[in-house]
């Protein structure tokens, strides 16, 4: 996909990302600000990994396990991390070690095996972990994805240890889209997982391991040329079939951006693009007010009120509308009303009595310009709640009476003139 968008002063050049697949969303709306292919699936290799965190960060809010709870290597792990054909920390066996520091070693260094024990240690067996993972999947409303191990690696390089209920060559599958919003809830639900995320080097077992993240601050030697301000994750991904992912993330004046791409040509070309991604959304958007608290759409203030001692009531908005918008489109956006009408009777009126700032709707905001912006969760575009403004109470029993009497006379005379209007 190429993005242009024009402001009154600049034309800014088209974004052109070399992935087969990417995504930009902002973290705290979901808006999707670019996307190229996004809802292609394909092998997300070690990015499969960000599923395995959300599941062991969930097993220690629950209290299943703790940071400090230890466990030992099977031989199913320990045989991945002896193989040299995979990356690996060098797990051995009858140790003990914290879920802290596998985990450590999985969010950092994408370690294989450890992700493996610890798939075993919440689930008993990777088969069942797998499980897990789909359900999770299925829960978190990502629309495209089939998890068939922890790891991100093919069934194919597990040899006879391939996860039960899974084929032997089976691969893990994501689209982009499910990768950006499994990314969303890791990051909302457990922020801690960015201060493992964000580590460039640290100890493990004796020896010094490397985050796969070169955009990191504070990369040693030269891949500190690939630091990127306010990066702080998420997850690398490679394998022969997957190519070259990234799920990326990072801060910026209170602003977060996910992004990921999928299937780049190489390691350094992953990271590239994610810059590019970056440099634009936090160069062309901003987050702007565009609807202060308390605005009143003109022709639209009030509402008709029966039964109260009022004939109308006027509404608002509950609080401002905001949303991240590119330079130069702040007056492409409107607010539509979007009255409840099992709020109202079948004459379309409010009924009394009426609290003040009861809802009765809300108000949502519409984009009218030439771009195509979806969001990444369902409930779609920013609304806030419209609420009356004042109190209406109930018309007393004889007011309410001569109304009604008045309504009984008129309809005679209406039904009269009528009748007679059918004589001639």
């Amino acid at each position: 996909m190429t993005s242009v968008f024009v402001n009154p002063d600049h034309t800014y050049a088209a974004v052109d990302i070399g992935a087969k697949s990417a995504i930009l969303v902002d973290a705290e709306t979901g808006k999707v600000l670019f996307e190229k292919e996004a809802d292609l699936t394909l092998p997300p290799a070690s990015m499969t990994k960000m599923m395995t965190e959300y599941l062991v960060l969930e097993a220690i809010d629950e209290g299943q396990i703790g940071w400090d709870t230890t466990t030992q290597i099977s031989d199913y792990p320990y045989g991945i991390s002896a193989n040299p054909n995979f990356s690996g920390v060098g797990l051995r066996q009858n140790k003990d070690y914290t879920v802290r520091e596998l985990y450590e070693a999985m969010a950092i260094n994408s370690d294989n095996a450890t992700t493996i024990a610890l798939a075993e240690l919440i689930a008993g067996t990777e088969g069942e972990f797998v499980k897990m993972m789909n359900e999770k999947a299925a829960e978190l409303g990502l629309p495209d994805y089939e998890f068939v191990n922890s790891s991100g690696l093919n069934n194919s390089h597990l040899g006879e240890n391939y996860p039960e209920g899974t084929s032997p060559d089976a691969t893990n599958l994501m689209s982009a889209r499910s990768a950006a919003l499994l990314a969303y809830h890791l990051t909302k639900d457990y922020p801690e997982a960015l201060d493992y995320s964000s580590v460039p080097t640290t100890e493990f077992d004796g020896q010094t391991i490397t985050n796969w993240n070169w955009m990191l601050p504070g990369m040693p030697g030269q891949l500190a040329q690939f630091s990127y301000e306010g990066m702080d994750g998420l997850k690398t991904g490679y394998t022969e079939l997957a190519g070259n992912c990234f799920t990326g993330t990072a801060e910026r004046d209170g602003r977060r951006l996910i992004s990921v791409v999928m299937k780049s040509d190489t390691r350094e070309s992953r990271f590239q693009q994610t810059a590019k991604l970056f440099d634009y959304g936090f160069q062309q958007f901003e987050k702007q007010e565009l609807y202060e608290e308390g605005y009143q759409l003109d022709g639209q203030s009030d509402l008709p009120v029966a039964k109260g001692k009022e004939d109308t009531v006027a509404i608002q908005t509950d609080s401002a509308i905001e949303d991240v918008i590119q330079n130069g489109e702040g007056e492409q956006y409107t607010i539509q009303y979007n009255i409840d009408s099992d709020k109202l009777d079948d004459e379309g009126n409010l009924v009394a009595p009426i609290e003040s700032g009861q809802k009765v709707g809300t108000a949502e905001l519409v984009y009218n310009g030439e771009e195509s912006y979806s969001y990444l969760m369902s409930d779609g575009p920013k609304t806030v709640d419209l609420v009356t403004t004042s109190a209406v109470e109930k018309s007393n029993w004889f007011m309410l009476m001569i109304g009604n009497v008045g309504e009984f006379f008129s309809d005679i005379f209406t039904g009269a003139v009528d009748m007679v209007k059918g004589w001639f």
